[in-house]
């Protein structure tokens, strides 16, 4: 941050060149110099480079006031906080202003009693760009007051004034956000006559608070979030103010696993000694993310809620911690993760997921689940063959070696939660033909991931009903 300008009064204001200007020509200008410099303005957003910021873009190049229309976890609030950095470092407001009046053009009576009578010795105070973003969420008990203002009655009092006087009025959020980035969140869930009152401040400039009609040219760049209007019976944003938005732009998912594992990894907060002692497998990572799409196309999960990004996010993390308690118990020093630690990401999923009647009647947990088997099974084609419901008789599959280890004497492996990394490889160690399955089709595994990857046709192969897996209190159970 630079230092504050050392400017203090409108003379001296006048006397440094300063003109006016309005929010959005500041975000526009700051815009236009970003893009011919190749900066990225939106640090840490992905997935969007070629479809909602380029849209973003367009909106704020063209003045417009903004609705970004998407369902939960799209970083629609991200996306809006972010645009503080195409203002101005510091702007000038006179000194003492409720609504920060810029000193060249005053709007508030405050303001142009005091430099009519100080003139050019009226002060003037400077306000830094992160103090000119406000966010208010849209909940049904919001009122006028809150927004627009109120008469005060205690003001009227204190002044001796009646309630005719002007200079009762208590300026509400967005009067106060004058010069700012104003965002309304969730705005379908504003009572319609809430949203009635936004008009002409978006359209005309004026407000009318207690039936005094205040003539006031906010200079305001409105930013509003949505989810879709079929996602909520509670309301939908009213004609009348849609048309006064600008543009309005469609946010989305991740699209693929590559760009959701770029999210995890940018959001997760981790300790540093979990990243430390904990090795996680890329196909961990791979498989995480996939849990998140297998949700979003899930029959049990209402798809109209949608599946946050921080369903990942969160999970990533318990998967981690998961492990890590693991190493403490068996005093293990550093541990990678295991697909049975998976079991440990279930709170994750169960707390980011809006089931239907269908998914109710599983049972949250069951649910969870079934996405993980569901992200185990779309997986395993990619790395091995599939599995065929249906052999022909005498011939042997691919993981037909496999299979008979198990039929042989009843052969069986445990893998309990709180096993050593030695039990754990020795468990898995004992099937020779997992090896050879590897060899086969994966010769490029890494040494470090080769436990992972078998463990990984085991669950694969119990997702495709080659083998029975049952999970019991302290483990898993494969036969």
């Amino acid at each position: 941050m630079t230092a504050k300008p050392d400017i203090k009064t409108l003379g001296s204001l006048k006397e440094s060149g300063y003109t006016i200007k309005s929010i959005k020509d500041e975000l526009r200008d700051n815009l236009i110099i970003k893009i011919r410099n190749k900066e990225n303005v939106f640090e840490g957003i992905f997935g969007y480079e070629n479809s909602v910021i380029p849209q973003l873009e367009h909106a704020i190049l063209s003045r417009h006031n903004i609705n970004l229309l998407g369902l939960r976890g799209q970083a629609k609030t991200r996306l809006a906080r972010m645009m503080t950095t195409l203002l101005d470092e510091w702007i000038p407001f006179v000194s003492g202003s409720e609504i920060n009046d810029d000193p060249l053009s005053p709007i508030s009576r405050y303001a142009k009693e005091l430099i009519e009578a100080e003139g050019d010795n009226a002060p003037i105070d400077w306000l830094h760009r992160d103090e000119r973003f406000f966010e208010k969420l849209a909940t049904p008990d919001v009122t006028v007051a809150d927004l627009i203002g109120d008469v005060d009655p205690i003001k009227a009092a204190n002044l001796k004034l009646s309630y005719a006087d002007d200079r009762v009025i208590h300026f509400g959020m967005i009067p106060r956000a004058n010069r700012s980035i104003f965002v309304i969140n969730e705005l379908p869930d504003l009572q319609a006559r809430i949203q009635v009152s936004l008009f002409n401040i978006l359209q005309e400039g004026d407000v009318q608070i207690r039936g005094f009609k205040v003539r006031m040219p906010l200079d305001i760049q409105f930013i509003f979030t949505a989810n879709p209007e079929d996602y909520t019976n509670r309301g939908s944003i009213v004609t009348p103010l849609k048309d006064r938005i600008g543009s309005q732009i469609l946010t989305h998912y991740p699209e693929n696993i590559h760009v959701a594992k770029e999210i995890t990894k940018y959001e997760s907060s981790l300790d540093s000694r979990q990243q430390k002692g904990v090795y996680v497998p890329e196909l961990a990572k791979d498989l995480l993310e996939q849990i998140g799409f297998e949700a979003r196309d899930s029959e049990f999960v209402d798809y109209k809620s949608g599946v946050s990004a921080r369903m990942s996010i969160t999970a990533f993390e318990n998967l981690l911690s998961t492990a890590e308690r693991r190493s403490l118990l068996t005093g293990d020093e550093k541990t990678s993760v295991r697909l049975s630690d998976f079991m440990g990401v279930i709170p994750a999923i169960t707390g980011k997921v809006e089931l239907v009647y269908e998914g109710e009647q599983e049972g949250a947990e069951a649910v969870a689940q079934i996405l993980i088997d569901n992200a185990i099974k779309t997986l395993f084609t990619s790395y091995f063959p599939k599995v065929e419901k249906l052999e022909k008789k005498d011939a042997a599959g691919p993981f037909q070696q496999i299979t008979d280890w198990f039929l042989e004497d009843d052969g069986f492996i445990e893998i309990t939660d709180e096993s050593s990394d030695e039990s754990y490889a020795k468990a898995l160690n004992r099937i020779n033909a997992l090896d050879r399955i590897i060899e086969k089709y994966q010769p490029d595994t890494k040494k470090e991931d080769l436990l992972f990857m078998k463990e990984f046709i085991l669950w694969g192969l119990s997702a495709n009903k080659k083998l029975n897996k049952e999970r019991f209190r302290s483990g898993v159970f494969f036969s």
